[in-house]
């Protein structure tokens, strides 16, 4: 057996379909070298290991007990890793054929680089920025963090961060590469001792850079290979905070690097913040439109119910004013999260009218108890009714933009291939459900080619892709034909990138694959399992009984508590009172810690008969609880333990 050039190595997390692809890709990137493969799976639960051995058993697998995050996870592949290099690579990405031939002969070319990228495409051609970036230097942190490398793309001395100034046609040295695709030198690797794992997730990348340069190597961005990567395929298939690890990571990384600049630490840190607000307004800003809308809407029915009631727009006294305006603003708001109308699913007027009747109840009910706010039950009735007008009309208003311009209009789809997996992706498209799904028909790879192909027309020949996409305003490419070459593939995505047009490669049949492009194309996601406990509401009524019950426990009962339970129980509500347990919640295992929910005093498995439950059994429960969560439930099993310890 010769010696291995590369090593790849990979880490998975609930991935499997795009990996399946990606390692299709490194095979045929790699055909003069001698390449292994290595896949660390982060303690995936979507049977990532088991489905990919049988389609690809010459690959090293290592299968962790929990999710490591990137950095640990990689380090552990770097171990096994025999190459004369090491290519660290994302599994949501795709190879151009030779890619590694060519970035191999430019490593043994050029002894001086220890570390090099390629050109990274997304899947419509676009170019991802993040491939080639300069350090979060104090001035270059500034620039990004506020807008300046935005404002003045081409300025060398504003777009550092990005390094938007440059052409993305040329190699040269830069700063640092992005994670999702590293060559780098094996004996470089371990003499830096891998990625630091203080990096969960992102800015590993740049450290890694950072440290590389330290050691006297340069960076390189090498544009004449390229890959594409679809970008946080990962973090959509978890309950992994990519927000809270992304801003981590650069305080992470500032405090590591640039210590010595404590007014820019402390400065970096004001600006992390601000724009991690920032991020999670934007991750919410649909939410925030509608609150707002419906915010202005409540406050103006107010005004108006005065008018009409009084014949006055402020008819209260001075003093009711502007607390009245308050008061309605945050029962509206306090309303609709428990009507499930806010940050749950999507927006309906069902829910909506549902929040305004609960909002009516709860305004009604206050007056009782703030008799001087008590003026007129007429205006409250008036205000309600005005409400539910405004609010449905805006709600459908807002149905009715989405249907015609806006995120629900009509995507126009192409399928590449007359081949049966393209007949499969054409009658998962025709389903009833995705109406806003346009099927444009079939293009065939060869010069001829039939009029017509499963009752729908074949508008042309892959040659004239680009004049095909631009004449029928194609959104989505479905690529269905394995005769098709990854080279020819990519050559298609860099002479169509200015048409926006993403592209979906499904060359081989799989159900599993062509449900997940189904999906994507629809935008009908299933990205993360639906727990009803993580909904807004239910955090906030958990929340407020774990306080409730915990004060009511560690003060009037407390000599009940410490005669029931001794301190042990004493201590346990302690922790429910600071929020790192809950009264009713999930049992934790040894060295299988609670990534999502908190630990309870009671469970669901705590309440079991025997003495102790095999782990499979443990996972099935807190699963069972976080999906099905409610008081009810949460109120039978205290019912139960408490019947259990009289028991015992």
């Amino acid at each position: 057996m010769s010696a291995i050039d590369i090593s790849v190595v990979i880490v998975n997390y609930n991935v499997k379909d795009f990996l399946s692809k990606c390692l299709d890709s490194v095979k045929k990137a790699s055909a003069n070298l001698n390449v292994e493969i290595i896949v660390v799976d982060n303690n995936s639960s979507d049977g990532s290991i088991a489905y990919l051995q049988n389609l690809h058993p010459d690959v090293q697998y290592f299968a962790l007990n929990e999710n490591l995050g990137f950095s640990k996870a990689n380090n552990i592949g770097f171990k096994h890793a025999k190459g004369k290099y090491i290519l660290i690579l994302n599994p949501d990405t795709i190879l151009e054929e030779k890619n590694l031939d060519i970035m191999y002969d430019y490593m043994e070319n050029n002894p001086q680089v220890g570390l090099a990228g390629c050109k990274v495409l997304n899947p419509d051609g676009s170019f991802q920025l993040p491939c080639r970036r300069g350090f979060p230097t104090p001035w270059v942190s500034f620039c990004k963090l506020f807008g300046l490398q935005t404002l003045f793309p081409k300025s060398k001395l504003f777009a550092q961060y990005n390094q938007t100034f440059r052409s993305i046609d040329e190699t040269y040295y830069i700063d640092a590469v992005m994670g999702a695709y590293m060559f780098t030198r094996r004996e470089l690797i371990e003499s830096v001792n891998g990625f630091d794992e203080d990096f969960f997730m992102y800015g590993e990348d740049l450290d890694l850079c950072h440290r590389v340069k330290q050691a006297g190597f340069e960076i390189a961005y090498f544009h004449e290979t390229s890959i594409v990567h679809y970008k946080g395929e990962s973090t959509k298939r978890s309950s992994i905070n990519e927000i809270k690890h992304f801003y981590s990571a650069m305080a992470i990384f500032s405090k590591k690097h640039f210590a010595k600049y404590s007014f820019f630490l402390f400065f970096l840190k004001f600006a992390i913040a601000f724009r991690s607000i920032i991020a999670y307004s934007n991750k919410f800003k649909e939410d925030i439109l509608y609150i707002t809308g419906d915010l202005l809407i409540v406050n103006l029915s107010l005004v108006l119910a005065g008018k009409i009631r009084f014949g006055s727009y402020l008819p209260f006294p001075d003093y009711a004013y502007p607390i009245v305006f308050i008061a309605v603003s945050v029962v509206l708001i306090i309303s609709m999260i428990f009507s499930g109308e806010y940050f749950e699913d999507k927006h309906s007027v069902s829910k909506s009218v549902f929040g305004i009747l609960i909002n009516f109840f709860l305004v009604s009910a206050l007056t009782y108890f703030f008799k001087e706010f008590a003026f007129s039950r007429g205006i409250i009735l008036i205000m309600t009714g005005l409400c539910l007008f405004f609010i449905t009309f805006l709600r459908l208003l807002v149905l009715i933009y989405n249907k015609a311009i806006g995120t629900d209009k009509d995507k126009r789809i192409l399928i590449v291939g007359l081949t049966a997996q393209a007949e499969n992706i054409a009658d998962s498209l025709k389903s009833p459900m995705n109406s806003n799904i346009n099927l444009i028909g079939f293009l065939s790879l060869d010069e001829s080619y039939p009029i017509e192909f499963h009752d729908f027309p074949v508008v042309g020949n892959i040659h004239f892709l680009k004049i095909i996409i631009e004449k029928y305003h194609i959104n989505e490419i479905v690529i269905a034909d394995k005769n098709l070459s990854q080279s020819k593939w990519f050559q298609i995505i860099a002479e169509t990138s200015n048409t926006k047009a993403k592209y979906h490669l499904a060359t081989e049949y799989n159900e599993l694959l062509t449900s997940e492009i189904i999906e994507d194309i629809t935008e009908k996601k299933v990205a993360a399992p639906n727990f009803a406990l993580l909904s807004i509401r239910s955090r906030f009524i958990k929340r407020f009984i774990d306080l409730f019950v915990s004060i009511f426990a560690l003060t009037l009962c407390l000599p009940i508590t410490l005669w029931f339970g001794k301190k042990i129980l004493t201590k346990k509500f302690w922790s429910v009172l600071i929020g790192n347990m809950s009264i009713v919640g999930l049992y934790a295992v040894e060295n299988n810690a609670v990534i999502i929910g908190k630990k309870g005093i009671t469970g669901l498995a705590h309440i079991s008969s025997q003495k102790s439950l095999p782990l499979e059994t443990i996972e099935s429960l807190n699963d069972y609880y976080l999906r099905n969560y409610s008081i009810a439930l949460d109120l039978e099993i205290i019912v139960k333990s408490l019947l259990r310890r009289k028991q015992k």
